[in-house]
């Protein structure tokens, strides 16, 4: 299942690439970016063929994940994939301890060091972006934030998890598109147990870099939370 998610790189690249055409450093950065996404799902795919062919994902599995995504707010979607890439990285992190097999421990281990390194470029691209819209990218990353460490709501909280088509709705989300799109919870309550401790984890690293990129302390989702009503009160009545 993992190697279908990281599988569905390629349609986020596209949209990447599609609603960022102006920008050539971004475009660059995106096509690094798929380029290290689409070895993830190599790898896990070259693992279960040597060790475990039964589970292998057909063509046809590994296509469904491969759809259209409408376009969406540039700013919003460099948070969420940012915050996205921070989830990863513990959740990779967090399988690595649970496996006791020496193989994929350490595959695990290379994908949460790849997703840490992901999470960082798309921070330098939120910085520059700050630099250059302000007030509007501070609401939007502020507002993405919020939403990304409210995981009381959802432990899966994640891009892969979105909805993201409207035409194709409810049918519109990567994980919906799993051949058991149940797994991703079971996987992370019912097996690596990716419990209240490795969460915190994921807020502190949302929380603590956003608090760095806006100069703000934010302890919490409650106090980014505020920072954003404020914020938006602020932007209403200039």
């Amino acid at each position: 299942m993992n190697a279908i998610l990281e599988w569905s790189a390629m349609p986020t690249a596209e949209m990447f690439l599609r609603d960022n055409s102006q920008d050539a450093d971004f475009s660059a950065f995106t096509s690094i970016w798929f380029f290290e996404e689409q070895k993830h799902s190599l790898v896990l795919l070259e693992y279960l063929r040597r060790f475990a062919p039964e589970f292998c994902p057909t063509e046809g599995e590994l296509s469904a994940v491969r759809f259209s995504f409408d376009s969406a707010p540039a700013l919003e979607s460099l948070a969420l994939h940012f915050c996205g890439e921070v989830r990863l990285n513990q959740w990779y992190r967090c399988a690595a301890s649970y496996h006791r097999e020496p193989v994929i421990r350490q595959i695990y281990d290379t994908l949460a060091n790849d997703e840490a390194r992901h999470a960082r470029a798309y921070l330098d691209y939120m910085r520059k972006s700050l630099q250059q819209r302000g007030i509007e990218a501070a609401l939007a990353f502020a507002k993405i934030g919020v939403l990304m460490t409210n995981a009381r709501v959802n432990k899966a909280m994640h891009p892969t998890n979105l909805h993201v088509n409207k035409a194709l709705y409810p049918d519109d989300t990567v994980n919906g598109r799993l051949p058991d799109p149940r797994w991703l919870e079971q996987w992370l309550s019912d097996e690596i147990r990716f419990d209240r401790q490795w969460e915190q984890k994921v807020e502190q690293g949302i929380l603590g870099n956003l608090s760095g990129l806006l100069d703000h302390d934010f302890p919490d989702s409650h106090a980014l939370r505020s920072y954003h009503k404020k914020l938006s009160r602020s932007a209403a009545n200039p």
